[in-house]
């Protein structure tokens, strides 16, 4: 790896945000890696667009990572399984639906939504590791080795991991709770500042620790 890696926050449906970030830190998509850490889905009113310029990432960015957050795990339960649809809809799932054009009664029955962007969000790992990194959507449980955390932990734990002093073995880069300003810790970096709230969608440069927000 020879170039930056850059970190993006949750999204949560704020396309036009997402857009002018990428203008800002001018990605080489030869040399650099972008992450994306999770939670692409709901509350925003841009979801539809914000899969879309995924997608068109993928075209041209040799080393772009997109993770699942929790709003893709619940979205897939619900969508896929039927399931959970009280818990989907009180956390914006209808913001969701409605960027898609998609009704509740064709929700309910699996219906209106994109085969290509079901691929890509049934295709989105749960974390991705480096010598020196662990990028995931909510953080890790304390003394439990990365191999053997639940999926419910990476996407959904909040102050069990952010206020443990437990020894990682590297830095875990996170997002899901939201955070007045990033947290940059030297074992932890949370990024996300709560953009869909009318906060900021924060990327951070690594390993220069180099913070850039709209």
């Amino acid at each position: 790896m020879t170039g930056r890696i850059l970190t993006i926050g949750d999204i949560h449906g704020c396309n036009s945000l997402l857009k002018r970030l990428l203008d800002r830190i001018r990605i080489d998509p030869l040399a650099d890696t972008l992450i994306f850490i999770g939670d692409y889905l709901d509350r925003g009113p841009e979801v539809r667009e914000v899969i879309d310029t995924l997608l068109d990432l993928k075209e041209t960015c040799t080393n772009l990572i997109c993770l699942k957050g929790n709003h893709e795990s619940m979205f897939l339960n619900y969508y896929l399984e039927g399931r959970d649809e009280e818990l989907y809809m009180i956390n914006g799932g209808q913001s969701t639906l409605d960027s898609y054009g998609i009704s509740l009664d064709e929700a309910r029955k699996g219906k209106g939504f994109p085969e290509n962007h079901l691929r890509f969000l049934t295709s989105l790992p749960l974390c991705h590791e480096t010598d020196e990194y662990c990028f995931v959507h909510a953080g890790l449980r304390p003394g439990i080795a990365l191999a053997d955390q639940s999926s419910e932990d990476l996407l959904w734990i909040r102050r069990e991991f952010i206020d443990t002093g437990w020894d990682f073995g590297r830095t875990v880069v996170f997002g899901h709770t939201p955070l007045s300003k990033p947290l940059l810790e030297k074992d932890k970096i949370g990024i996300d500042t709560g953009a869909v709230y009318g906060g900021r969608l924060t990327c951070i440069e690594l390993p220069a620790r180099r913070i850039t927000q709209v």
